[in-house]
């Protein structure tokens, strides 16, 4: 035994292999380069005008610099508004700062993605090199994956980056608790972010369903381990719950109130719309901003059964090869549980939105994984590079689509055709830019998709008023009272009333205005205007100062008034 263990120690080294887990170094270089990277990519979009729904949001409000910020908290989506908040301190209005915030926030989001798909990849039992090099890939095709642009490059979009990073970061804390369970400090921060997140947008009403499909379904411990977090998060599910309850009661958008959408028939529509998110996923053309969908009352129309069927086999599958194929039957399921929200039975007036994969984004990334962890190391190192590549390819060439309202709208009117709000909004770009001719010839067009109401009928009159042609823009402008006689059409009434030389005309009209609205700042400008053109600058001074104490913080108006005042 002696000279055996004397030839051990006198036999030839042993080469030893080099470590082949990255070094402590790398997972920084890997953040700094997607930090770059990101901003390239989305690098066209982050100087976009505010679109839509962005022109509505408290940044956008006359009075913002009057708001406290007890106003900007004090709504259904106080953690929204917060970020909000932030973003107007170092830039007001101006849409940079709060480009930027998104872009970051989406870093961010794809990191804990990356942190979330390495610890279900360990659970699958893949280890080493092989499972850095996939949670790297996931993390990255969740950042550059061109699905991703109408959450990151429309503000209003903001809702879902910032409540699925609260969420992510919830999930993954329980998901990296230990063998131990989950204890009560870690259980408290999980309730603190998952309270974050609902009240960030309330989709993530979803984080407890998800916490105990993963305990199920990866054997985590379950109520023995985990006895703390599931008493907390029943109580913090169960006021999310009410939370969202009462959110729906008040929304004009979405819940059981809009009409011509039952709740069957938005089940019947969303089992084809699904396979529409799956698509764009695998094959990411055709994105359209605001998609033309029909509606599917039955489960014989536009193939909602087909849609179904699907669906039903997908979830068969998933149960029964779930040991077999763990990471694409558990993606499945967390893809479906995540997508519940918006494409189930609450309807919602939009039925098809690309931000709302954004936080079930994560069920397709497992799928994925679940087929690229059997390729070798090296093979998966470059098809994740050339998928990456081609990601951030379309993803760059999709935000340079966000980097105007004109060009959103002409590629969304394009793809959309037939829908009213698509050309309306190409309309109202062309007419921000002065091509007031193809402003109004895209309104004539609008008119022949629906029949037009006063707001589309108002600002076709401003279109014609800005092309110089008066007597049509009246023509509008008077069939839009016929719907809403309010201050603002009277006031743009009385304005081209004056610009067409009907002076007489636009002072009763202004006159009306202010009867209905005497805080209309524009009644007094529009008369203003009238008498400074008259050569009446006292009367035109007085004009401009009951506007300017409507809306003290005009720099217009406050021109105006130094304008009159300094002849």
């Amino acid at each position: 035994m002696k000279k055996q263990k004397r030839s051990a120690k006198t036999s030839a080294p042993v080469s030893v292999e080099p470590d082949p887990r990255p070094r402590k170094w790398w997972p920084w270089a890997a953040a700094l380069a997607a930090l770059v990277v990101v901003f390239g990519v989305y690098g066209p979009a982050l100087d976009g005008a505010f679109v839509l729904d962005d022109r509505n949001l408290t940044f956008m409000s006359p009075d913002t610099a009057k708001r406290t910020f007890s106003d900007w908290i004090t709504n259904n989506r106080p953690m929204l508004g917060f970020s909000y908040w932030i973003d107007y301190q170092q830039s007001g209005s101006e849409s940079h700062a709060y480009h930027v915030t998104n872009v970051f926030m989406h870093l961010l989001t794809s990191v804990l993605v990356a942190l979330i798909c390495a610890r279900f990849l360990r659970w699958a039992k893949v280890e080493g090199r092989r499972r850095d090099v996939l949670a790297v890939f996931s993390g990255a095709l969740f950042l550059l994956h061109p699905l991703q642009t109408e959450s990151v490059a429309y503000i209003a979009s903001r809702s879902e980056v910032l409540s699925v990073f609260f969420c992510f970061s919830a999930f993954a804390l329980f998901l990296y608790s230990g063998d131990s369970g989950t204890r009560w400090p870690r259980a408290l921060a999980i309730v603190v972010l998952f309270g974050a997140a609902i009240v960030t947008k309330e989709h993530t009403v979803m984080l407890p369903a998800l916490v105990l499909l993963t305990d199920y379904f990866w054997k985590r411990g379950g109520l023995r381990k985990n006895a703390v977090l599931y008493g907390m998060i029943a109580l913090a599910g169960a006021g999310g719950a009410a939370f969202v309850l009462r959110t729906l009661r008040y929304a004009d958008t979405a819940g059981f109130r809009i009409k011509d959408l039952s709740p069957a028939t938005y089940f019947f529509t969303q089992c084809r719309v699904i396979w529409i998110y799956v698509r764009l996923f695998l094959l990411p053309f055709g994105q359209n901003v605001d998609p033309d969908i029909p509606l599917s009352h039955t489960l014989l129309d536009h193939g909602a059964m087909a849609g179904l069927v699907g669906l039903i086999a997908a979830v068969t599958a998933a149960w029964i090869y779930r040991k077999r194929w763990p990471l694409a039957a558990f993606g499945v399921f967390v893809f479906l549980l995540l997508l519940a929200p918006t494409s189930s039975f609450v309807p919602i007036k939009d039925v098809l939105a690309e931000r709302r994969v954004y936080l079930p984004f994560l069920g397709l990334l497992l799928i994925c994984l679940e087929f690229l962890r059997r390729l070798r190391t090296e093979q998966i190192v470059w098809a994740g590079a050339a998928v990456a590549v081609a990601c951030a390819t379309l993803t760059y060439q999709r935000s340079q689509v966000w980097a105007s309202p004109l060009a959103l709208w002409q590629d969304t009117a394009a793809k959309s055709p037939r829908k009213l709000r698509p050309r309306f909004q190409l309309a109202y770009a062309y007419y921000e830019q002065r091509q007031c001719q193809q402003a109004a010839q895209e309104y004539d067009v609008a008119s022949q998709l629906e029949s037009p109401g006063a707001e589309l009928l108002v600002n076709w009159g401003l279109a014609l008023n800005c092309a110089g042609r008066y007597q049509e823009a009246i023509y509008k402008l008077q069939q839009a009272l016929m719907f809403r006689k309010t201050a603002h059409v009277y006031a743009e009434l009385g304005m081209v009333y004056a610009k067409s030389g009907r002076v007489q005309e636009a002072l009763e009209a202004l006159s009306q205005a202010e009867k209905i609205n005497p805080r209309f700042e524009m009644t007094y400008i529009y008369r203003g205007n009238i008498a400074e053109l008259a050569g009446d600058r006292a009367a035109a001074a007085r004009e401009y100062e009951r506007a300017l104490v409507i809306r003290p913080a005009s720099s217009a108006i406050r021109d105006a008034l130094a304008r009159v005042s300094s002849r």
